[in-house]
């Protein structure tokens, strides 16, 4: 199959459940050959974004598309399109392997892509040991076994890091750099940012049933971090009568640390070397996609916890 012709395609999407709205125009396509993060806050629509791709539940207006064809239309759906939603969905009396046989037959597939999948994961040891006795970290990998039956070009993986150890997230980080290398349309969501800030390309924010952005993460990183530079100075009232007077906006976070904007970290290192204005420390602020994510969907967040003994605002 030609997999630059490949992606999943979502069209104003809406969904409700009851007096419930959980999708309210989702629009978003996931392009081949990038890892794409799907991230938003609880009760945002992710879920249901991914059922409804999968034909699990139906919009009530609105498209998904796998390939151009809805997912429940195609004959061999993992061929298209294979998905992990949840890793603890296997009889846990079955091996292994047995759970991926009868996956493969239900495809068409033979044994050799159930032992390349198991291969491809680190399964192969234990390809004969029931499910039911497996770790979380162990049931993930077999989960993304299945996804791989088919050898599929588009692949959907929710919260593919839960339970993996120090050895896990590293080869996670890699198998997806390698599908996305090899043309793969891949969509992650995950609500650990610090792994898709490693891994990601691209991120679909979402909050209350809509997309809040939809941007490559280096551009949505250098959009955050605004021209941001710290400054640690033991000449705190010099240096920031130094920088104001240069156009710079100020503002103080600790006794001998200034947050500056307006100004570049290297026109900051000059005005303050011209001035004698002693420093120990100038650096550009580099914003994190956690940080991205919490200023975009702070207005998004349905369920808020308890802070301080009041609830968080």
């Amino acid at each position: 199959m030609d997999v630059t012709s490949t992606a999943i395609d979502v069209r104003d999407v809406h969904k409700r459940f009851g007096d419930t709205r959980a999708l309210d125009g989702m629009n978003f396509t996931v392009r081949p050959g990038h890892i794409t993060g799907f991230v938003g806050p609880n009760g945002a629509g992710k879920s249901t974004t991914l059922r409804v791709i999968l034909g699990l539940d139906a919009p009530d207006r609105g498209t998904a598309l796998v390939n151009g064809r809805p997912y429940r239309s195609l004959r061999t759906p993992l061929t298209h399109l294979g998905a992990l939603l949840d890793a603890s969905a296997v009889q846990p009396g079955r091996t292994a392997r047995h759970h991926l046989l009868w996956l493969a037959h239900s495809q068409g597939l033979g044994t050799a892509a159930v032992d390349e999948a198991l291969r491809r994961v680190g399964l192969t040891d234990v390809a004969r040991k029931r499910a039911g006795g497996f770790s979380l970290g162990m049931r993930q990998r077999l989960g993304i076994a299945a996804a791989l039956l088919g050898d599929p070009p588009v692949l959907m993986l929710d919260e593919p890091f839960n339970g993996l150890d120090p050895e896990g997230f590293q080869w996670m980080r890699g198998f997806l750099a390698s599908l996305a290398e090899r043309g793969r349309a891949v969509l992650v969501s995950s609500h650990l940012m610090s792994e898709l800030q490693d891994c990601a390309d691209h991120v679909i924010v979402v909050g209350r049933g809509k997309v809040v952005a939809d941007v490559g993460v280096r551009e949505l990183l250098d959009s955050v971090s605004r021209g941001r530079v710290t400054l640690r100075t033991s000449a705190r009232h010099e240096a920031m009568t130094a920088l104001a007077r240069a156009g710079a906006t100020v503002s103080s976070t600790d006794r001998d640390t200034l947050g500056v904007t307006g100004l570049s970290a290297e026109d900051v290192v000059a005005l303050l070397t011209a001035q004698l204005v002693p420093f120990s420390e100038v650096a550009a602020h580099r914003a994190s996609l956690e940080e991205a994510y919490l200023e975009l969907t702070r207005d998004a967040v349905q369920y808020r916890g308890v802070v301080g003994g009041e609830v968080g605002r």
